[in-house]
């Protein structure tokens, strides 16, 4: 499986979360671990997945090699939910699942916001980023975070060569012990700083 499949489990993952979100949840106050640098207070949920929203909706140019300013640095800030967040969440998503789906070329340059990468660099960054956050979300909003066994195996064979150097930059906070033996999934969460699901 390659960088480019994994990203479709992942964003398909994280939009399974999103149409479970119950009405009443989208202004819900997130748990400490969704603050983010640089902002007072905690996020609620729809501030939540609107960044995800953004991230998203960056990927289509990512993917393409053009930079932001190419693109138009500010032509998705603001609300990309609206009153419609879940229809307008799988819009987002689906453009980019289809991006990635047509990637060939995975040494590419993708230009980012924080410096240049190749395209599979890029996928590495942002498969995670959603693999993790749809288990977190899911977590978050009271219902079981299922993820699909195929997006699992491929988000450790990313992660786990480069756990320890990403998380001296800050990427994953201090590794949760968990036994050799535990099921993949409670592993990738341990070793990502989560606690492992409990049954």
């Amino acid at each position: 499986m390659n960088e480019a499949e994994v990203f479709v489990l992942a964003d398909q993952a994280l939009a399974a979360v999103v149409t479970r979100v119950g009405v009443e949840q989208w202004d819900m106050t997130m748990p400490p671990n969704f603050a983010t640098r640089g902002t007072d207070g905690l996020p609620t949920l729809h501030a939540v997945l609107n960044y995800h929203a953004y991230d998203d909706a960056w990927v289509p140019d990512m993917l393409a090699g053009r930079t932001m300013a190419e693109a138009g640095a500010t032509k998705f800030d603001g609300d990309l939910l609206g009153d419609r967040p879940v229809e307008r969440f799988e819009a987002i998503v689906a453009a980019a699942c289809a991006a990635a789906s047509a990637v060939t070329d995975f040494d590419a340059v993708a230009h980012l916001s924080f410096g240049d990468y190749t395209v599979r660099e890029y996928f590495w960054q942002i498969n995670s980023f959603r693999g993790l956050r749809a288990h977190d979300i899911a977590r978050a909003i009271g219902i079981q975070p299922d993820l699909p066994d195929e997006l699992v195996r491929g988000l450790w064979d990313e992660v786990s060569p480069h756990a320890e150097e990403w998380r001296t930059i800050g990427v994953f906070p201090a590794a949760v012990p968990v036994p050799d033996e535990a099921p993949l999934l409670d592993r990738l969460l341990g070793l990502t700083g989560r606690q492992p699901t409990v049954p």
